[in-house]
């Protein structure tokens, strides 16, 4: 029951994935050379977000893998909770490595207050970091809103509803990264001017914290997909539409949805037939259902329909 639209989705998941990775891990030499030859801990800091942001895109691209392995006997709805278990472990590497060497970083500078700033290398990293890293939000924002138009919503609200934690995860980067980029630029220019390093310490220090609200919010949002979430409110309107225009069906009783994975959603629903309806029709009707369901919306993989009637 899988269309074009899924795979199509799934590998622009995986090309948005492959060009953030490719890009982060470019900057994360650049920012590690000028954080040694400038002693900026902010670009240092900014170093290590890198470093975290690529190891992140390779753990989210396995996630990606092996969550679309097909069903078989032991996995009947598939391995797409498994895209959630990696997408985690790749928020707790951004908590661990990225913003635990930041905030040390950070400490370790004011703590020492002594640096000699070279900021000419520094300036010039940070300003080729942002465009890479703008390029990078651009493609997601973009894939984002090929799916707004298709729900007709906008961009940031499928961004905060989209179950696919992968491009999720991607966009709070690029944001996160373009952020950490300006607070990193601010502390050296600060540490420049006044001569003091207290700035660029807690420049590292801000940088640091902004993973860890980045970190915090990408677990969270995994860990609600695992314990297993509902489909979001326009595919259920969307099923309840489709299934009102069904002939013999005179509404939905119940419905029931689960997000199996970021492109895999079961559907279980309790459908009232008309009184008149004979055997032969209602499963004519059933069938008419699913088809309608999974030519709508490629996403939905599995459709459990129990039929009752209205009775006065």
């Amino acid at each position: 029951m899988v269309g074009a639209g899924e795979g199509s989705q799934s590998s622009q998941s995986v090309g948005t994935v492959i060009v953030a990775g490719l890009a982060n891990l470019t900057v994360a030499v650049a920012k590690a050379l000028a954080g040694v030859l400038s002693g900026s801990a902010a670009v240092l800091a900014e170093a290590a977000h890198s470093v975290a942001d690529t190891t992140t895109e390779v753990l989210l691209f396995v996630a990606l893998r092996r969550g679309t392995r097909p069903a078989d006997a032991e996995h009947p709805f598939g391995h797409g909770r498994e895209s959630y278990l990696w997408a985690f472990v790749a928020a707790v590497v951004t908590f661990v490595v990225g913003a635990g060497f930041s905030i040390l970083q950070g400490v370790d500078a004011i703590r020492s207050r002594h640096q000699d700033l070279d900021a000419t290398v520094a300036y010039l990293v940070l300003a080729v970091s942002f465009v890479a890293e703008s390029i990078s939000l651009t493609r997601s924002v973009r894939q984002l809103g090929r799916r707004a138009r298709r729900w007709r919503l906008s961009w940031l609200r499928v961004a905060r509803n989209t179950p696919n934690t992968a491009v999720k995860a991607v966009l709070l980067e690029d944001c996160a990264a373009l952020v950490g980029l300006v607070l990193a630029g601010a502390g050296v220019t600060l540490s420049e001017l006044t001569g003091n390093p207290l700035w660029d310490g807690i420049a590292s220090i801000a940088i640091g914290v902004l993973l860890l609200v980045v970190a915090t919010t990408l677990a969270h949002n995994n860990i609600v997909m695992l314990v297993g979430r509902a489909a979001r409110d326009a595919v259920r309107e969307e099923i309840d539409r489709e299934l009102s225009t069904v002939p013999k069906v005179r509404g939905v009783h119940r419905l029931l949805t689960m997000q199996l994975g970021p492109e895999d959603i079961l559907v279980a629903v309790q459908v009232n037939f008309a009184d008149e309806a004979t055997r032969e029709e209602i499963e004519a009707a059933a069938d008419e259902a699913e088809r309608r369901l999974t030519t709508r919306n490629p996403a939905i993989r599995y459709v459990f329909l129990e039929p009752t009637r209205r009775r006065t």
